[in-house]
């Protein structure tokens, strides 16, 4: 199975995630794993509790580490991807932002070697699949654009975001969207983009207000920049067909074109 194990470290030391996290030292570059810990309880680890631990029992009772090893083989052979570690974790049960709370509390986090996911309880597997699908086309469109994904621009994050949540739709089905494809209006998606994404498309992603809007932290509206980035897809994918393959090297300035011309 190409899935990490992850139960069995969780079998060994629930109660210590910063210990499990020792395991990514090298993966991260980091000396230390509790600034490992600190980001990736960020996008939704778990926080060792009562409840995280039933979660972790229940996700073990319905083999969703087998399950995950088959949603990667199968996408693996149908778009060629690469090979990537796959980390799967409980997610937490606090009350951050997650991104695709639809049925199940599920989030993520990918870079172009490895993926971290976050899991809630679920009833429908296909859940799983649509977390599996926008994680698994981050790893291809970085692993194509061979890119530090530190040097992203904000045009490249949003494009990032709605490119995998396309194939979602396209793969999964509208039933399985994130929620926040749906949060805002297209008038009002014209107007952000107007307002705050045009002006700032070259902010790089170690510029605090990268996040900020992508995120959509403080007085900016909720996740703003995956909804305008989705809203960009989708809109250019109705007009002009591309395929997958191209999904994965496209270029951003493809999708705003027409904003720059107005």
């Amino acid at each position: 199975m190409v899935v990490a194990r992850t139960d069995e470290w969780l079998d060994k030391e629930f109660s210590n995630p910063v210990a499990i996290c020792e395991r990514f030292l090298k993966e991260f570059d980091e000396s230390d794993s509790k600034p490992i810990y600190e980001y990736l309880s960020s996008f939704g680890m778990y926080r060792p509790n009562r409840s995280s631990f039933q979660t972790f029992e229940r996700l073990k009772k319905k083999k969703t580490w087998e399950t995950i090893n088959n949603i990667y083989e199968k996408y693996r052979k149908k778009w060629i991807g690469p090979p990537v570690n796959i980390y799967i974790f409980p997610i937490t049960q606090s009350n951050n932002t997650f991104f695709r709370e639809r049925k199940t509390r599920k989030s993520g986090v990918s870079f172009p070697d490895r993926m971290f996911l976050f899991i809630g309880d679920y009833e429908d597997e296909n859940e799983l699949e649509a977390l599996f699908v926008h994680e698994y086309h981050h790893v291809c469109r970085m692993k194509k654009q061979n890119r530090n994904p530190l040097k992203y621009t904000l045009l490249d994050s949003i494009i990032l975001e709605g490119l995998a949540e396309l194939e979602v739709e396209k793969n999964c089905g509208a039933d399985y969207l994130a929620d926040w494809c749906q949060f805002y209006s297209k008038e009002d998606i014209e107007m952000y983009m107007k307002k705050y994404i045009m002006p700032n498309l070259i902010l790089k992603k170690t510029d605090k207000q990268h996040d900020q809007l992508l995120f959509g932290f403080g007085a900016y509206p909720k996740l703003l920049g995956y909804a305008c980035g989705y809203y960009l897809v989708r809109k250019s994918y109705k007009e002009n067909y591309f395929s997958t393959k191209m999904s994965f090297t496209i270029p951003g300035k493809y999708f705003i074109t027409k904003y720059e011309e107005t």
